[in-house]
Protein backbone atom coordinates (compact mmCIF):
# COMPACT_ATOMS: atom_id res chain seq x y z
CA UNK A 1 0.00 0.00 0.00
CA UNK A 2 1.88 2.78 -1.18
CA UNK A 3 2.14 6.21 1.08
CA UNK A 4 1.35 9.02 -0.88
CA UNK A 5 1.04 12.99 0.14
CA UNK A 6 -2.21 14.04 0.71
CA UNK A 7 -3.44 17.35 -1.94
CA UNK A 8 -5.40 19.72 -1.28
CA UNK A 9 -9.19 18.97 -2.39
CA UNK A 10 -12.21 20.37 -2.74
CA UNK A 11 -14.98 17.99 -1.61
CA UNK A 12 -18.84 18.26 -3.05
CA UNK A 13 -21.05 16.51 0.28
CA UNK A 14 -24.30 15.23 -1.11
CA UNK A 15 -26.99 14.65 1.87
CA UNK A 16 -25.19 17.40 3.26
CA UNK A 17 -27.83 17.55 5.95
CA UNK A 18 -28.27 13.92 6.50
CA UNK A 19 -27.86 11.78 9.37
CA UNK A 20 -24.47 10.30 8.32
CA UNK A 21 -23.24 13.35 7.53
CA UNK A 22 -23.73 14.49 11.05
CA UNK A 23 -23.12 11.77 13.02
CA UNK A 24 -19.70 10.75 11.17
CA UNK A 25 -18.54 12.80 8.19
CA UNK A 26 -18.18 16.23 9.73
CA UNK A 27 -16.41 15.23 12.57
CA UNK A 28 -14.20 13.22 10.52
CA UNK A 29 -13.43 16.01 8.26
CA UNK A 30 -12.84 18.03 11.28
CA UNK A 31 -9.69 15.48 12.59
CA UNK A 32 -8.21 15.45 9.29
CA UNK A 33 -8.24 19.31 9.37
CA UNK A 34 -6.38 19.47 12.73
CA UNK A 35 -3.88 16.87 10.76
CA UNK A 36 -3.23 20.05 8.42
CA UNK A 37 -5.51 18.45 5.16
CA UNK A 38 -6.40 21.11 2.85
CA UNK A 39 -10.24 21.26 1.67
CA UNK A 40 -12.76 23.10 1.38
CA UNK A 41 -16.56 21.97 0.90
CA UNK A 42 -20.18 22.63 -1.06
CA UNK A 43 -22.71 21.35 0.69
CA UNK A 44 -25.66 20.11 -1.22
CA UNK A 45 -29.07 19.28 -0.25
CA UNK A 46 -32.41 20.06 -0.99
CA UNK A 47 -33.21 21.59 2.46
CA UNK A 48 -33.34 25.26 2.61
CA UNK A 49 -29.75 26.97 4.13
CA UNK A 50 -27.71 29.68 3.65
CA UNK A 51 -23.75 29.28 4.55
CA UNK A 52 -24.44 30.41 8.24
CA UNK A 53 -27.44 27.95 8.90
CA UNK A 54 -25.75 25.10 7.32
CA UNK A 55 -22.26 25.79 9.41
CA UNK A 56 -24.59 26.17 12.35
CA UNK A 57 -25.87 22.50 11.82
CA UNK A 58 -22.02 21.37 11.83
CA UNK A 59 -20.89 23.14 14.47
CA UNK A 60 -24.23 21.30 16.40
CA UNK A 61 -22.51 17.77 15.38
CA UNK A 62 -19.90 18.82 16.51
CA UNK A 63 -18.10 16.62 19.99
CA UNK A 64 -18.01 19.64 22.59
CA UNK A 65 -14.64 19.69 23.13
CA UNK A 66 -13.43 20.71 19.63
CA UNK A 67 -11.47 23.84 19.15
CA UNK A 68 -10.62 25.84 16.06
CA UNK A 69 -14.37 25.84 14.81
CA UNK A 70 -14.23 28.61 13.56
CA UNK A 71 -11.76 28.31 10.58
CA UNK A 72 -12.96 25.13 9.99
CA UNK A 73 -16.23 26.23 9.48
CA UNK A 74 -15.20 28.86 7.55
CA UNK A 75 -14.21 26.03 4.58
CA UNK A 76 -17.96 24.91 4.65
CA UNK A 77 -20.63 26.30 1.64
CA UNK A 78 -24.18 25.64 0.86
CA UNK A 79 -25.96 24.98 -1.88
CA UNK A 80 -29.75 24.05 -2.38
CA UNK A 81 -29.58 21.21 -5.24
CA UNK A 82 -32.47 18.95 -6.35
CA UNK A 83 -30.53 15.67 -8.15
CA UNK A 84 -33.40 15.40 -10.68
CA UNK A 85 -32.86 18.69 -11.67
CA UNK A 86 -30.10 19.56 -13.76
CA UNK A 87 -29.49 23.09 -13.61
CA UNK A 88 -29.14 22.64 -10.00
CA UNK A 89 -25.89 20.89 -11.07
CA UNK A 90 -24.87 23.84 -14.25
CA UNK A 91 -25.12 26.54 -11.26
CA UNK A 92 -22.28 24.75 -9.30
CA UNK A 93 -19.31 25.08 -12.18
CA UNK A 94 -18.53 29.19 -11.44
CA UNK A 95 -18.91 28.39 -7.52
CA UNK A 96 -16.17 25.61 -7.44
CA UNK A 97 -13.86 26.99 -9.94
CA UNK A 98 -13.84 30.51 -7.01
CA UNK A 99 -13.86 28.16 -4.22
CA UNK A 100 -10.41 26.24 -5.94
CA UNK A 101 -9.07 29.22 -6.86
CA UNK A 102 -9.22 30.46 -3.21
CA UNK A 103 -8.56 27.85 -1.03
CA UNK A 104 -5.29 26.86 -4.12
CA UNK A 105 -7.29 23.13 -4.16
CA UNK A 106 -5.76 22.52 -7.84
CA UNK A 107 -8.91 21.16 -9.65
CA UNK A 108 -9.03 18.43 -7.27
CA UNK A 109 -12.29 17.04 -6.41
CA UNK A 110 -14.11 14.12 -4.36
CA UNK A 111 -17.73 13.21 -4.89
CA UNK A 112 -19.82 11.74 -1.59
CA UNK A 113 -22.95 10.61 -2.65
CA UNK A 114 -24.24 10.30 1.49
CA UNK A 115 -27.57 9.65 -0.25
CA UNK A 116 -30.52 7.09 -0.57
CA UNK A 117 -29.03 4.71 -2.97
CA UNK A 118 -31.75 5.40 -5.64
CA UNK A 119 -30.00 8.79 -6.58
CA UNK A 120 -26.56 7.34 -6.74
CA UNK A 121 -26.64 6.51 -10.80
CA UNK A 122 -28.87 10.14 -11.38
CA UNK A 123 -26.25 12.46 -9.44
CA UNK A 124 -23.11 10.22 -11.34
CA UNK A 125 -24.89 11.40 -14.62
CA UNK A 126 -25.62 14.73 -13.95
CA UNK A 127 -21.91 15.05 -12.78
CA UNK A 128 -20.96 13.96 -16.26
CA UNK A 129 -23.62 15.93 -18.00
CA UNK A 130 -22.74 19.50 -16.26
CA UNK A 131 -18.85 19.31 -16.22
CA UNK A 132 -18.36 19.03 -12.92
CA UNK A 133 -16.38 15.81 -13.20
CA UNK A 134 -13.87 17.10 -16.41
CA UNK A 135 -11.46 18.76 -13.94
CA UNK A 136 -7.85 19.70 -14.40
CA UNK A 137 -7.25 17.94 -11.05
CA UNK A 138 -8.04 13.91 -10.12
CA UNK A 139 -11.57 13.51 -9.19
CA UNK A 140 -12.60 10.34 -6.63
CA UNK A 141 -16.96 9.46 -6.45
CA UNK A 142 -17.43 7.80 -3.29
CA UNK A 143 -20.82 5.76 -2.52
CA UNK A 144 -22.03 4.45 0.66
CA UNK A 145 -23.65 1.08 0.90
CA UNK A 146 -25.70 -0.93 -0.16
CA UNK A 147 -24.66 -1.13 -3.50
CA UNK A 148 -27.59 -2.21 -5.24
CA UNK A 149 -29.95 -5.02 -3.58
CA UNK A 150 -28.53 -7.84 -5.93
CA UNK A 151 -26.07 -8.78 -8.40
CA UNK A 152 -28.77 -7.64 -11.24
CA UNK A 153 -29.03 -4.36 -9.95
CA UNK A 154 -25.60 -3.73 -8.53
CA UNK A 155 -24.42 -4.41 -11.82
CA UNK A 156 -26.82 -1.77 -13.78
CA UNK A 157 -25.55 1.13 -11.25
CA UNK A 158 -21.80 -0.15 -11.82
CA UNK A 159 -22.47 0.40 -15.45
CA UNK A 160 -24.14 4.04 -14.74
CA UNK A 161 -21.31 4.94 -12.31
CA UNK A 162 -18.77 4.03 -15.66
CA UNK A 163 -19.89 6.06 -17.98
CA UNK A 164 -18.93 9.07 -15.84
CA UNK A 165 -15.92 7.79 -13.85
CA UNK A 166 -13.34 4.89 -14.36
CA UNK A 167 -13.49 2.02 -12.22
CA UNK A 168 -10.42 3.64 -10.37
CA UNK A 169 -11.99 6.44 -9.45
CA UNK A 170 -14.81 4.85 -7.63
CA UNK A 171 -14.46 4.33 -3.93
CA UNK A 172 -17.45 2.00 -2.47
CA UNK A 173 -17.02 2.71 1.54
CA UNK A 174 -17.51 0.29 3.89
CA UNK A 175 -16.46 1.47 6.93
CA UNK A 176 -15.42 -1.19 8.76
CA UNK A 177 -12.56 -1.82 6.68
CA UNK A 178 -11.44 1.48 8.03
CA UNK A 179 -11.55 0.39 12.08
CA UNK A 180 -8.19 -0.11 13.58
CA UNK A 181 -8.51 -3.79 14.35
CA UNK A 182 -10.15 -4.81 10.60
CA UNK A 183 -6.67 -3.24 9.68
CA UNK A 184 -4.86 -5.12 12.13
CA UNK A 185 -5.90 -8.53 10.70
CA UNK A 186 -3.76 -8.30 7.91
CA UNK A 187 -0.58 -6.80 10.34
CA UNK A 188 -1.79 -9.94 12.82
CA UNK A 189 -1.87 -12.86 9.68
CA UNK A 190 1.68 -11.67 7.60
CA UNK A 191 3.99 -10.32 10.18
CA UNK A 192 3.95 -13.02 12.43
CA UNK A 193 4.79 -16.18 10.89
CA UNK A 194 3.96 -18.07 14.27
CA UNK A 195 0.55 -17.56 12.82
CA UNK A 196 0.33 -17.71 9.39
CA UNK A 197 2.48 -20.85 9.73
CA UNK A 198 -0.83 -22.59 11.37
CA UNK A 199 -3.10 -20.37 9.83
CA UNK A 200 -5.16 -23.32 8.03
CA UNK A 201 -7.08 -26.39 8.24
CA UNK A 202 -4.46 -28.67 9.66
CA UNK A 203 -4.50 -26.29 13.10
CA UNK A 204 -7.72 -24.50 12.61
CA UNK A 205 -11.25 -26.26 13.47
CA UNK A 206 -13.11 -23.55 12.77
CA UNK A 207 -13.75 -19.69 12.71
CA UNK A 208 -16.59 -17.33 14.33
CA UNK A 209 -17.36 -14.10 13.36
CA UNK A 210 -19.98 -11.99 15.17
CA UNK A 211 -21.66 -8.87 14.58
CA UNK A 212 -23.94 -7.85 17.49
CA UNK A 213 -26.27 -5.23 18.10
CA UNK A 214 -28.53 -4.10 20.84
CA UNK A 215 -30.53 -2.01 19.04
CA UNK A 216 -33.88 -2.44 17.68
CA UNK A 217 -34.52 -1.20 13.50
CA UNK A 218 -35.26 2.01 15.27
CA UNK A 219 -36.39 5.35 12.48
CA UNK A 220 -34.53 2.66 9.55
CA UNK A 221 -37.86 0.60 9.28
CA UNK A 222 -38.79 1.56 6.19
CA UNK A 223 -35.72 0.42 4.14
CA UNK A 224 -34.74 -2.09 7.23
CA UNK A 225 -38.03 -3.91 6.18
CA UNK A 226 -37.16 -4.05 2.51
CA UNK A 227 -33.71 -4.99 3.14
CA UNK A 228 -32.68 -7.62 6.33
CA UNK A 229 -29.77 -8.41 7.66
CA UNK A 230 -28.52 -10.57 5.17
CA UNK A 231 -28.35 -7.55 2.96
CA UNK A 232 -27.46 -5.25 5.59
CA UNK A 233 -24.56 -6.66 6.99
CA UNK A 234 -23.78 -10.00 5.55
CA UNK A 235 -23.23 -9.06 1.86
CA UNK A 236 -21.42 -6.41 3.18
CA UNK A 237 -19.39 -5.86 6.35
CA UNK A 238 -19.19 -9.48 7.12
CA UNK A 239 -17.79 -10.90 3.94
CA UNK A 240 -15.52 -8.36 4.27
CA UNK A 241 -14.24 -9.81 7.56
CA UNK A 242 -13.78 -13.18 6.06
CA UNK A 243 -11.93 -12.60 3.37
CA UNK A 244 -9.57 -10.95 5.88
CA UNK A 245 -9.39 -13.86 7.58
CA UNK A 246 -8.90 -16.55 5.06
CA UNK A 247 -7.24 -14.55 2.02
CA UNK A 248 -4.02 -16.07 0.98
CA UNK A 249 -0.77 -13.94 1.60
CA UNK A 250 -0.34 -11.54 -1.15
CA UNK A 251 2.57 -11.18 -3.45
CA UNK A 252 2.72 -7.54 -2.21
CA UNK A 253 0.58 -5.23 0.71
CA UNK A 254 -0.52 -3.00 -2.67
CA UNK A 255 -3.88 -2.29 -3.63
CA UNK A 256 -4.40 -4.81 -6.78
CA UNK A 257 -2.31 -7.48 -5.42
CA UNK A 258 -4.78 -7.35 -1.46
CA UNK A 259 -7.79 -7.12 -3.74
CA UNK A 260 -6.95 -9.78 -5.99
CA UNK A 261 -6.98 -12.39 -3.24
CA UNK A 262 -9.78 -10.99 -1.64
CA UNK A 263 -11.65 -11.94 -4.50
CA UNK A 264 -9.87 -15.40 -4.92
CA UNK A 265 -12.05 -16.45 -1.09
CA UNK A 266 -15.38 -15.00 -2.62
CA UNK A 267 -15.02 -16.97 -5.75
CA UNK A 268 -14.22 -20.12 -3.22
CA UNK A 269 -16.84 -19.36 -1.55
CA UNK A 270 -19.68 -22.44 -1.46
CA UNK A 271 -23.11 -21.38 -2.45
CA UNK A 272 -26.15 -22.17 -1.51
CA UNK A 273 -28.87 -24.21 -2.69
CA UNK A 274 -31.88 -25.79 -2.15
CA UNK A 275 -30.68 -28.89 -0.36
CA UNK A 276 -28.15 -27.18 2.02
CA UNK A 277 -29.58 -23.60 2.63
CA UNK A 278 -31.59 -24.97 5.89
CA UNK A 279 -28.71 -26.90 6.92
CA UNK A 280 -26.31 -23.97 6.60
CA UNK A 281 -27.71 -20.79 7.51
CA UNK A 282 -30.64 -19.11 10.33
CA UNK A 283 -32.69 -16.64 9.76
CA UNK A 284 -34.65 -15.35 12.83
CA UNK A 285 -36.55 -12.23 13.86
CA UNK A 286 -36.52 -10.77 17.35
CA UNK A 287 -40.18 -10.97 18.89
CA UNK A 288 -40.60 -9.38 22.34
CA UNK A 289 -38.32 -9.90 25.27
CA UNK A 290 -36.07 -7.94 28.14
CA UNK A 291 -32.84 -6.19 28.30
CA UNK A 292 -30.26 -6.74 31.09
CA UNK A 293 -32.23 -4.07 33.18
CA UNK A 294 -34.59 -5.98 32.70
CA UNK A 295 -36.65 -3.17 30.62
CA UNK A 296 -39.32 -4.48 28.04
CA UNK A 297 -38.25 -4.51 25.01
CA UNK A 298 -40.78 -4.68 21.62
CA UNK A 299 -40.86 -7.25 19.03
CA UNK A 300 -40.08 -6.58 15.44
CA UNK A 301 -43.76 -6.26 14.30
CA UNK A 302 -44.49 -4.47 17.04
CA UNK A 303 -41.94 -1.11 15.51
CA UNK A 304 -43.27 1.89 13.73
CA UNK A 305 -43.70 1.48 10.33
CA UNK A 306 -43.15 -2.31 10.11
CA UNK A 307 -46.28 -4.67 8.31
CA UNK A 308 -47.76 -7.16 10.90
CA UNK A 309 -47.15 -9.62 8.62
CA UNK A 310 -43.39 -9.17 7.93
CA UNK A 311 -41.08 -12.25 7.42
CA UNK A 312 -38.10 -10.09 7.56
CA UNK A 313 -34.75 -11.72 9.01
CA UNK A 314 -33.37 -9.81 11.74
CA UNK A 315 -31.02 -12.00 12.17
CA UNK A 316 -28.25 -14.16 10.04
CA UNK A 317 -26.29 -17.39 11.52
CA UNK A 318 -24.66 -19.21 8.67
CA UNK A 319 -22.56 -21.68 8.15
CA UNK A 320 -19.85 -20.90 5.14
CA UNK A 321 -17.62 -23.43 3.63
CA UNK A 322 -14.83 -22.12 1.87
CA UNK A 323 -13.55 -24.40 -1.11
CA UNK A 324 -9.44 -24.01 -1.16
CA UNK A 325 -6.47 -25.82 0.15
CA UNK A 326 -6.06 -24.11 2.49
CA UNK A 327 -9.85 -24.05 3.81
CA UNK A 328 -11.05 -27.04 2.93
CA UNK A 329 -13.37 -28.93 5.99
CA UNK A 330 -13.20 -25.62 8.01
CA UNK A 331 -16.87 -24.34 8.72
CA UNK A 332 -16.38 -20.16 8.93
CA UNK A 333 -19.39 -19.49 10.94
CA UNK A 334 -20.85 -15.61 11.01
CA UNK A 335 -23.86 -14.69 12.56
CA UNK A 336 -25.49 -10.71 13.11
CA UNK A 337 -28.49 -9.53 14.45
CA UNK A 338 -30.22 -7.03 16.32
CA UNK A 339 -31.46 -6.49 19.89
CA UNK A 340 -29.20 -8.65 20.66
CA UNK A 341 -27.89 -9.27 24.39
CA UNK A 342 -24.86 -7.33 23.80
CA UNK A 343 -23.30 -4.76 21.34
CA UNK A 344 -19.74 -6.29 20.13
CA UNK A 345 -18.06 -6.93 16.79
CA UNK A 346 -15.12 -9.93 17.27
CA UNK A 347 -13.47 -12.90 15.61
CA UNK A 348 -12.65 -15.99 17.33
CA UNK A 349 -10.15 -18.28 15.86
CA UNK A 350 -10.29 -21.89 17.59
CA UNK A 351 -7.63 -23.86 17.23
CA UNK A 352 -8.05 -27.89 16.96
CA UNK A 353 -7.38 -29.94 20.14
CA UNK A 354 -4.79 -32.06 21.52
CA UNK A 355 -4.40 -35.13 20.09
CA UNK A 356 -4.56 -38.01 22.59
CA UNK A 357 -1.38 -37.75 24.88
CA UNK A 358 -0.76 -40.24 28.07
CA UNK A 359 1.01 -37.17 29.60
CA UNK A 360 -2.62 -35.44 29.95
CA UNK A 361 -4.45 -38.89 30.67
CA UNK A 362 -5.64 -38.24 34.36
CA UNK A 363 -5.37 -34.43 34.20
CA UNK A 364 -9.17 -32.10 33.85
CA UNK A 365 -10.20 -31.46 30.35
CA UNK A 366 -7.66 -29.53 28.40
CA UNK A 367 -9.95 -26.80 26.77
CA UNK A 368 -8.50 -25.25 22.86
CA UNK A 369 -6.62 -22.43 22.18
CA UNK A 370 -8.43 -19.29 21.20
CA UNK A 371 -7.33 -16.30 19.15
CA UNK A 372 -10.02 -13.25 19.65
CA UNK A 373 -9.81 -10.29 17.31
CA UNK A 374 -11.70 -7.76 19.22
CA UNK A 375 -13.17 -4.97 16.61
CA UNK A 376 -15.54 -3.14 18.64
CA UNK A 377 -16.42 -1.94 21.58
CA UNK A 378 -12.98 -3.17 22.61
CA UNK A 379 -10.05 -3.22 20.55
CA UNK A 380 -7.38 -5.83 20.91
CA UNK A 381 -6.79 -9.33 21.09
CA UNK A 382 -6.36 -11.79 23.33
CA UNK A 383 -4.58 -15.80 22.69
CA UNK A 384 -6.24 -18.56 25.26
CA UNK A 385 -3.48 -21.00 26.18
CA UNK A 386 -3.19 -24.15 28.86
CA UNK A 387 -1.24 -23.79 31.75
CA UNK A 388 -0.43 -25.86 35.08
CA UNK A 389 -2.26 -24.90 37.80
CA UNK A 390 -0.23 -24.35 40.71
CA UNK A 391 0.05 -27.28 43.06
CA UNK A 392 0.57 -30.37 42.96
CA UNK A 393 -2.57 -31.62 40.92
CA UNK A 394 -1.37 -31.51 37.73
CA UNK A 395 -4.45 -29.55 36.22
CA UNK A 396 -4.19 -27.61 33.75
CA UNK A 397 -5.91 -23.92 33.76
CA UNK A 398 -6.34 -21.71 30.69
CA UNK A 399 -4.69 -18.07 30.65
CA UNK A 400 -5.48 -15.23 28.38
CA UNK A 401 -2.54 -13.32 27.23
CA UNK A 402 -3.85 -9.95 25.62
CA UNK A 403 -3.45 -6.58 24.35
CA UNK A 404 -5.51 -4.01 24.07
CA UNK A 405 -5.00 -0.34 22.76
CA UNK A 406 -4.29 1.75 25.39
CA UNK A 407 -6.16 5.11 26.33
CA UNK A 408 -3.90 7.20 25.42
CA UNK A 409 -3.99 5.22 21.73
CA UNK A 410 -7.00 5.48 21.54
CA UNK A 411 -7.59 9.09 22.00
CA UNK A 412 -5.37 9.84 18.98
CA UNK A 413 -6.40 6.79 17.13
CA UNK A 414 -8.39 7.52 13.47
CA UNK A 415 -12.34 7.15 13.04
CA UNK A 416 -12.80 4.70 10.50
CA UNK A 417 -14.35 7.73 8.43
CA UNK A 418 -11.42 9.77 8.83
CA UNK A 419 -8.82 7.32 8.15
CA UNK A 420 -10.90 5.80 4.88
CA UNK A 421 -11.72 9.80 3.81
CA UNK A 422 -7.68 10.50 3.93
CA UNK A 423 -7.01 7.30 1.89
CA UNK A 424 -9.43 8.58 -0.44
CA UNK A 425 -7.51 11.93 -0.95
CA UNK A 426 -4.44 10.00 -1.22
CA UNK A 427 -5.34 7.59 -3.25
CA UNK A 428 -5.23 4.81 -1.95
CA UNK A 429 -8.11 2.51 -2.47
CA UNK A 430 -7.23 -0.69 -1.01
CA UNK A 431 -9.54 -0.21 2.05
CA UNK A 432 -12.63 0.18 -0.76
CA UNK A 433 -14.32 -2.59 -2.56
CA UNK A 434 -13.44 -3.30 -5.89
CA UNK A 435 -16.48 -3.57 -8.27
CA UNK A 436 -15.36 -7.72 -8.79
CA UNK A 437 -15.64 -7.88 -4.78
CA UNK A 438 -19.14 -6.59 -4.94
CA UNK A 439 -19.86 -9.17 -7.58
CA UNK A 440 -19.23 -12.07 -6.06
CA UNK A 441 -19.99 -10.91 -2.83
CA UNK A 442 -23.56 -10.47 -4.16
CA UNK A 443 -23.52 -14.13 -6.00
CA UNK A 444 -23.09 -15.64 -2.96
CA UNK A 445 -25.82 -13.37 -1.24
CA UNK A 446 -28.27 -14.29 -4.32
CA UNK A 447 -28.04 -17.93 -3.92
CA UNK A 448 -28.91 -17.66 -0.51
CA UNK A 449 -32.12 -15.63 -1.19
CA UNK A 450 -33.12 -17.90 -4.42
CA UNK A 451 -32.55 -20.58 -1.83
CA UNK A 452 -35.40 -19.41 1.02
CA UNK A 453 -37.48 -18.49 -1.36
CA UNK A 454 -37.55 -21.76 -3.07
CA UNK A 455 -37.78 -23.52 -0.47
CA UNK A 456 -40.10 -20.93 1.46
CA UNK A 457 -38.15 -21.17 4.63
CA UNK A 458 -39.86 -19.34 7.82
CA UNK A 459 -38.20 -17.14 9.91
CA UNK A 460 -37.05 -18.07 13.82
CA UNK A 461 -38.43 -16.30 16.46
CA UNK A 462 -35.65 -15.28 19.34
CA UNK A 463 -36.38 -13.28 21.96
CA UNK A 464 -35.02 -9.43 22.23
CA UNK A 465 -32.13 -9.15 24.52
CA UNK A 466 -31.12 -12.58 23.90
CA UNK A 467 -28.18 -13.77 21.50
CA UNK A 468 -30.87 -15.19 18.95
CA UNK A 469 -32.90 -18.22 18.14
CA UNK A 470 -31.94 -21.82 19.25
CA UNK A 471 -31.72 -23.31 15.83
CA UNK A 472 -28.40 -20.73 15.74
CA UNK A 473 -26.80 -22.98 18.41
CA UNK A 474 -27.91 -26.03 16.42
CA UNK A 475 -26.05 -25.02 13.73
CA UNK A 476 -23.21 -25.37 15.20
CA UNK A 477 -23.57 -28.36 17.54
CA UNK A 478 -24.18 -30.88 14.99
CA UNK A 479 -20.49 -30.32 14.25
CA UNK A 480 -19.25 -30.87 17.34
CA UNK A 481 -18.94 -26.74 17.72
CA UNK A 482 -20.68 -24.22 19.76
CA UNK A 483 -21.15 -20.56 20.31
CA UNK A 484 -18.08 -19.17 22.18
CA UNK A 485 -19.38 -16.19 24.67
CA UNK A 486 -18.60 -12.57 23.85
CA UNK A 487 -15.59 -11.83 25.38
CA UNK A 488 -14.47 -9.08 26.97
CA UNK A 489 -10.64 -7.10 27.48
CA UNK A 490 -10.95 -6.68 31.03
Amino acid sequence: MTETAREPVLIFLFGATGDLARRKLYSALYRLYTRDQEFAVIGLARRTHTDETYRDLINDSLPSEVGQRKHFLERFYYRRLDITRPESFASLSTFCEELDARYHLHGNRIFYLSLAPCFFAEAAKQLKKSGLAETKGWKRLVIEKPFGHNKESSKELNDSLLHAFNENEIYRIDHYLGKEMVQNIEVLRFANPIFEAIWNRRYISNVQITLSETLGVGDRANYYDQTGALLDMVQNHIMQLLTLVAMEPPVRLETNDVRYEKVKVLKAVRPMNIHNVTEQIVRGQYSRGIDANRERLRGYLDENNIRSDSETETFVAAQFMIDNYRWQGVPFYIRTGKRMSEKATQIVIQFKKLPKNPYFHNVNHVGPNLLVIYISPDEGLSLKLNVKETGETGNTIPISMKFRNNALAMENMQDAYERLIADCIKGDSTNFTRWDEVAYSWEIVDSIVDSWKKRHVPVDYYEAGSMGPVSADELLEKNGHHWWPLMHME
